[in-house]
């Protein structure tokens, strides 16, 4: 297990140096900079290009992408700083990130949450109750929350209970220490909606899985022995049909995190996902590529602890 988990570790290396290049370059092949969204409202004229060059020069947007880039990932790997913001201010991009990140791991772990408490039991009991009527609205369920994009969703919650009821979810986030209840509560309807998608996903794996572990000959056994339905279902059947739904809830993170980003900006909800889209408006460079990076290494860790949850779900896999 700790050869296995250092050359995991090992691995992290060259993954994220591939992962920071796709990043950087990415970003800027969008067209436009931070100068020319400075200067448009003085581009009849007013402002030249030689100005527009002095203020490249002295925000470091006068050198190629390679050099730049080079500058940027000497920075992470000597000083560890992400850089700094191109807005006014300059605030380092790490700061600006851990303002940020408890509000989207509190609207990732709400909708993780959420999605794991409807998928298992509802994927469970699809299973142990094939064919039947609770079965079949399971299923249709599922296949709604996979077809329905979670932004629309969210937006349909904003508008028609507004337009029939004159209700709308509040849209200002209210510190947990002024208002525990007001705080949390934010966080439910966005939760709900962005874990909708993992919970179709989750619960038509998890019935999937169950089905085919309840035909196996140990759980016939069990069954022949008389042991109750409960204690065949959750200590045999559940345990051994853990291992692809733990992959599949891991493939879903990175699905959750770009979920965060739409969430987020229709429930106004000052996050990660939020200040992505503010910099990639603003072109601002160091906070485009900070955010990417920091969900990259976050992707990759939690995908790292997946796989080591496999040697405790099945006593048969072992790492070498």
């Amino acid at each position: 297990m700790r050869t296995y988990v250092i050359r995991r570790l090992l691995l992290f290396i060259p993954t994220l140096i591939i992962l920071s290049m796709l990043v950087f370059f990415t970003v800027r092949m969008l067209p436009g900079d931070l100068v020319d969204i400075l200067t448009a409202e003085t581009q009849y004229g007013v402002s030249s290009e030689e100005e527009k060059e002095k203020l490249r020069a002295m925000m470091g947007l006068d050198v190629p992408a390679h050099i730049a880039y080079v500058r940027w990932i000497s920075g992470i790997l000597l000083h560890g700083t992400l850089g700094q913001s191109l807005q006014r201010g300059h605030k380092p991009v790490e700061a600006k990130i851990l303002q940020r990140v408890p509000v989207t791991l509190e609207l990732g772990a709400a909708a993780l949450i959420i999605g794991l408490v409807i998928a298992l039991p509802v994927g469970i009991y699809s299973a142990v109750r094939q064919d039947t009527v609770g079965d079949y609205v399971g299923r249709s369920v599922a296949i709604f929350g996979l077809a329905t994009p979670n932004f629309w969703l969210g937006l349909m919650v904003l508008i028609f209970p507004a337009i029939w009821w004159g209700w709308a979810p509040r849209l200002r986030l209210l510190d947990f220490t002024d208002d525990p209840v007001a705080h949390i509560s934010m966080f439910i309807i966005p939760g709900l909606i962005l874990g909708t998608g993992l919970s179709a996903a989750t619960m038509r794996m998890t019935r999937t899985m169950m089905l085919e572990v309840l035909r196996q000959d140990y759980i016939r056994t069990a069954w022949s022995k008389g042991l109750k339905e409960r204690v065949v279902v959750v200590r045999h059947a559940v345990k051994n049909a853990f291992i692809p739904i733990v992959t599949t809830i891991g493939l879903q993170v990175p699905i959750l995190v770009g979920g965060s980003v739409i969430i987020e900006n229709i429930f106004n909800l000052p996050g990660l996902g939020r200040l992505l889209l503010d910099a990639l408006n603003d072109r601002d460079y160091p906070v485009v590529s900070g955010i990417n990076l920091f969900f990259g290494t976050a992707v990759i860790g939690i995908n790292l602890l997946i796989d080591l949850l496999y040697a405790f779900l099945d006593p048969r896999v072992r790492y070498e």
